[in-house]
């Protein structure tokens, strides 16, 4: 498995940043850090740090199967039922979770403090995410291979990655 890091030290990993100002419903802020990955056998680790203030990522459903662990603050999930209601998951410091792959769409933050989780996702496809517009329109299906490219190319989703601090 081609290692990125050889440590989870929050000061110590590469940070990517992604925000979206034009999100309206919810503010979209979050880092991530690749960890390691193995195309070949479909598995993807990686670290996704909340910014402060509810910073959420994009609206989503994990495809692969994902393990999780609160490593600072918290995780709030709001899961999107099949009949349109919702359903929350607070997850703090130092607690799991296991999802099996095809997870429910969900919005995902951390709290008014962030938060920092471990992912290990598990995508025999290679099919990471699908993301989803406000309507729940599916938009984007992420892949390990489309996420380790990006990464190399010093992008995040086909957005330039800020320069490197001298």
């Amino acid at each position: 498995m081609p290692r990125v890091s050889t440590t989870f030290d929050l000061d110590a990993v590469e940070w990517r940043h992604f925000a979206d100002p034009t999100c309206t419903e919810f503010k979209i802020d979050y880092e991530y850090s690749l960890l390691g990955y193995d195309v070949a056998a479909g598995r993807l680790d990686m670290l996704l740090r909340y910014g402060k203030g509810n910073g959420h990522c994009r609206r989503h459903r994990h495809v692969a199967l994902t393990v999780t662990l609160v490593l600072e603050g918290e995780q709030h999930l709001t899961e999107i039922l099949p009949d349109g209601t919702r359903k929350a998951i607070l997850r703090r410091k130092s607690e799991y979770a296991l999802a099996q792959a095809d997870a429910l769409p969900h919005l995902e933050h951390g709290g008014e403090h962030g938060g920092t989780v471990i992912l290990s996702m598990s995508a025999p496809d290679g099919i990471l995410f699908e993301y989803f517009d406000d309507a729940m329109n599916s938009t984007n299906i992420l892949t390990i291979q489309d996420f380790v490219d990006a990464w190399n190319a010093g992008v995040v989703h086909g957005i330039q990655a800020p320069p490197k601090a001298a």
